[in-house]
Parts: C-alpha cells; structure tokens; sequence
C-alpha cells in the first residue's frame, strides 16, 4: 500500500497548522523581524544553532542574542571581532552552550560572509561543488564556519561526517529555501526538493510509527530515509509537512494520537512501530 494515501490527511494537517497563527509557537517568528535577506539569515542561522532544549528557554536565548545585535546584526557582526564578541557575550549561556561558542560562531560567519559574500553564497557553492547534494554541503559548510582547529567541539555546529542528523542545519535550511504563509525563504538558487527533514525525537517517534523509517537511531540516514518517504507525498517538497507536524507535540488543541492512528487506519497494511506510542508534547 502507498504511503501515498496518506497525501489527503497531511495535506488536512498543512492546511491547519501551516499558517502564520502559529509561527508564535516556534523560534523561526524571530526571523519576520528582519525584511532583508544579509539580516534574516544571519538572525535565522543563529535561532536554528540555538533551537535545542524547551521552546521557552530557546526563545530567552535568542532574545538575548540577537538583542545584542539590533537593529541590524549584519553590521553588528561585520564590525566585530573576535574579542569584542567574547567580551559582549562573556556571561551568555544556553544549556550547553558558552558564550565563547558563540563568540566563536559568530566570528566563522563573519569570515564567511568576507570570503563569500553572504551565508547563502557561501552555502550555494558547496551545493555546487557536490552536485547539488545537501548531506555532502552540510559538512563543507560546518567548515567553512569553524574558526578552531577542524575536529573541536562546539555545540552550535554539529558534524555532519559524523552522522549527525544535522536537525538544526536543515531547519535553517527550511526557512531559507522554502517560501509560503510559515516559511520566509530568501534564499535562490536551491530547489525545496533537495532539503531533507530536520529530524529530531519528536519527528523521529512519528515517523517511525507510521513506518516511514525502520532505522533505530534519528541519524542522517534515517532523515534521509524519512526524506524519501515524504517524497512521496511531495516530490518538489519534502519538508513541506515539518511544520505542521511538529506542532502535534506543541499546540494544545492538537491531537496527535488521533492523527496517528487516522493514518494507521489508512496504512494498515505497511509495518509500523510502537503500539503503545506516548507523544509527549515538548
């Protein structure tokens, strides 16, 4: 049976969630305070390097991050340097993260947008180099933005060679190259097509039970594979469904059990996982 009998319930889910209501329940709101593209970006990778842990502390953090930064953390960050950085975020922290992480950070996009022109170029040109393949670009992006000796740790990049399902990277990647009433996009020159899924727990419990994946870790693998599943779905967009999706564990009058199990009733005959499924809302 076809995972593509499920289009009419996800498409009833997408037309319920993906609306712009609903963006005050995610960090990406963070991202309508910017009109032009050089802020947006810089404003959208710093919210997704940040978005792990309770929504309510992600947002604290942000706040207090591009704070520093207003009215325009493009010239913010181009008459910074390292060391004025680390002095302006000396005492910033966010679980665990440091404030010379962000220092850190802050100072690769800064030699990025330098060396590139923009974050968007500078992504752009790794999509070229490998054949328009997200999972290869991820990695020589990292590098580009580390300012360490390649290897060290830090917890806003994550390491793609490693298996990392990137969840962070690719949400970022969402709100650049998709555009729609939830999306700000801003990005040319990358087809929604190629995104893959930011996998986290949440997404990866789901799709798991609706047997989208039969992989035990939500790795880069299992994000690919979930990716092609939803393929199915949407060809020219994959992820057009993440959004709405995850506001299954977040939004109170969301239902998610009864989304699960409508969708089981239409795939009965596909595997899934999990008949005691708890979805436990973030």
């Amino acid at each position: 049976m076809s995972f593509r009998l499920l289009l009419p319930l996800f498409e009833e889910l997408y037309e319920r969630y993906n609306r712009r209501y609903f963006v005050y329940t995610d960090p990406l709101f963070f991202l309508y305070n910017y009109k032009d593209k050089q802020n947006r970006e810089i404003a959208g990778f710093l919210t997704s390097a940040l978005a792990y842990g309770r929504v309510a502390q992600i947002k604290k953090s942000v706040a207090c991050v591009l704070g520093e930064m207003k009215p325009d953390p493009y010239r913010f960050l181009m008459s910074g340097s390292e060391k004025t950085f680390s002095e302006i975020f000396n005492s910033f922290k966010h679980r665990f993260t440091t404030g010379q992480e962000m220092a850190s950070v802050l100072t690769g996009l800064k030699r990025v947008i330098e060396k590139h022109g923009s974050i968007e170029a500078c992504f752009i040109s790794a999509f070229t180099a490998h054949k328009k393949d997200i999972f290869p670009s991820l990695s020589s992006f990292v590098k580009e933005i580390q300012v360490k000796e390649q290897g060290t740790y830090n917890s806003l990049l994550p390491f793609p060679s490693r298996g990392s399902a990137c969840k962070r990277l690719n949400l970022f990647l969402r709100w650049m190259i998709r555009k729609d009433e939830v999306d700000p996009g801003g990005w040319a020159g990358i087809a929604p097509s190629a995104l893959i899924v930011p996998l986290d727990t949440h997404m990866y419990k789901t799709a798991a039970i609706l047997g989208m994946t039969k992989r035990r870790q939500p790795d880069m693998k299992t994000a690919i594979e979930i990716t092609e599943a939803l393929k199915i779905l949407a060809p020219e967009d994959p992820v057009k469904y993440d959004f709405a999706l995850t506001r299954l564990g977040i939004c109170n009058d969301a239902d998610p059990l009864s989304f699960i199990n409508r969708c089981r009733a239409v795939t009965s005959g596909i595997h899934t996982y999990g008949r005691n499924f708890r979805y436990e809302n973030r």
